[in-house]
C-alpha cells in the first residue's frame, strides 16, 4: 500500500474512532450497547468478506464466533481472567490457531462445498456444547464482570468503557485489514475470486491464499465472539447455531467487500431491526431482515460498500 493511502488509512480512522468516543458519550445506554453488539458481528462480518474477496463464503462462522466467547469465558470463570482487552486478543490468537489447523481441509473446496463444510463444523460444536453440562449444557454460563487493567468500572460506566476498547481495539483492526487488502497476497485473493486457474499458471497458491484468509477470518470470528460474550456477560451454544452464522452472511452480503466501515453499518442495521422488532413486532425481525435482504441483492448487488467505494473514488480524484 503506498504511504501516502496508508497515511489517509489512519487518520480517518482516528478520526471516525475518535467522533465515535466522543458520541458514546452523549447517547443512551442502549444503544451504547447495542453499537457495542453490532462491533462484535462486524468483526465476524469482516473475517466474511475477507473470505468473500477470495471467491467464498462460509456458513459456519458461528463455530468461531462460538470458539472465542467460550474461550473468553472458560478463562473467566475458570482462570480469573477478567481482563477484557487481554480476553480479546486470547481469543483472536487462539481461534486463529483454530482456523489455522483446520484451514487446509476447508480450502481443498469450493462454492457450496466449502460453504457446507464449514457450516458442519459449526453444528457439530453446537451438539457438543449442548451436551457438555459442566459448561452449562444448553443454558451456558454466566461471565464474571470485566475488568480494565485491573480496575473494575461501577456498572454505570461499566457498558461505554467496554463501548470505548471495542472501537479501539475494531479500529487497529481495520486499519490492519485495510493495509493487508491492498497487499500483494489480499489483490492475489481478487485474482483467485476472477480466475483461480489463472493465478495458479502466474505462479501464486490459490491454496495458500484461501488458507490464510481463513485463518485471519477465524481470529476475526473469535474476536467477535469474545466481545460479543462479555457484553451479554453470558455464554451459550446458540453463538455456534446455524441461524446465527446466517446474520453473519447476513451482514456481509448487504455490506459487500469493497468497505470496511460497510460491514460494521450492516451490522448496526441487523442489531437495530432486532432491538424494534422484538419491541413492536415480537418474532417479526427475521421476515423484516430477509425482505431487506432480497431488495439489497436486487438492487444494490455490491453491497452497500460500493456506495463508499464510489464516494472515495471521487474523493481521490478531485
Amino acid at each position: 500500500m503506498p504511504l501516502k493511502l496508508l497515511n489517509n488509512v489512519i487518520f480517518q480512522s482516528i478520526f471516525l474512532m475518535s467522533l465515535l468516543i466522543v458520541v458514546g458519550i452523549f447517547i443512551p445506554n442502549w444503544l451504547v450497547f447495542v453499537i457495542t453488539k453490532a462491533i462484535a458481528y462486524g468483526l465476524v462480518g469482516l473475517g466474511i468478506i475477507t473470505l468473500m474477496r477470495g471467491g467464498l463464503v462460509s456458513f459456519g462462522q458461528g463455530f468461531v464466533f462460538g470458539i472465542g466467547g467460550y474461550t473468553a469465558g472458560l478463562l473467566g470463570t475458570q482462570a480469573g481472567l477478567t481482563d477484557a482487552m487481554l480476553l480479546l486478543f486470547i481469543s483472536f490468537l487462539f481461534t486463529g490457531f483454530i482456523g489455522l489447523i483446520i484451514a487446509p481441509l476447508l480450502a481443498r473446496y469450493r462454492d457450496i462445498f466449502f460453504a457446507m463444510l464449514s457450516l458442519a463444523f459449526s453444528m457439530v460444536l453446537y451438539g457438543i456444547l449442548i451436551k457438555i453440562d459442566a459448561i452449562g449444557g444448553s443454558d451456558g454460563f454466566v461471565l464474571p464482570e470485566s475488568t480494565y487493567f485491573g480496575i473494575s468500572p461501577s456498572p454505570e460506566y461499566a457498558d461505554y468503557i467496554l463501548y470505548v476498547v471495542s472501537i479501539l481495539m475494531t479500529g487497529v483492526v481495520s486499519i490492519l485489514l485495510r493495509y493487508y487488502y491492498n497487499s500483494t497476497p489480499g489483490l492475489i485473493a481478487l485474482a483467485v475470486r476472477e480466475n483461480e486457474l489463472r493465478v495458479e499458471y502466474l505462479g501464486s497458491s490459490a491454496f495458500n491464499v484461501t488458507v490464510l484468509n481463513f485463518t485471519i477470518a477465524a481470529g476475526l470470528g473469535g474476536m467477535g465472539g469474545a466481545l460479543n460474550g462479555i457484553a451479554l456477560g453470558h455464554i451459550d451454544p446458540e453463538f455456534t447455531y446455524w441461524t446465527t452464522s446466517g446474520e453473519f452472511v447476513f451482514i456481509s452480503i448487504l455490506a459487500g467487500y469493497l468497505s470496511v466501515p460497510a460491514v460494521f453499518l450492516a451490522a448496526l442495521f441487523l442489531e437495530l431491526v432486532r432491538s424494534f422488532s422484538g419491541r413492536y413486532f415480537p418474532d417479526t425481525w427475521q421476515l423484516i431482515l430477509g425482505v431487506f435482504l432480497i431488495l439489497s441483492i436486487i438492487f444494490i448487488p455490491s453491497g452497500i460498500g460500493s456506495f463508499f467505494k464510489q464516494f472515495f473514488d471521487k474523493f481521490k480524484n478531485k
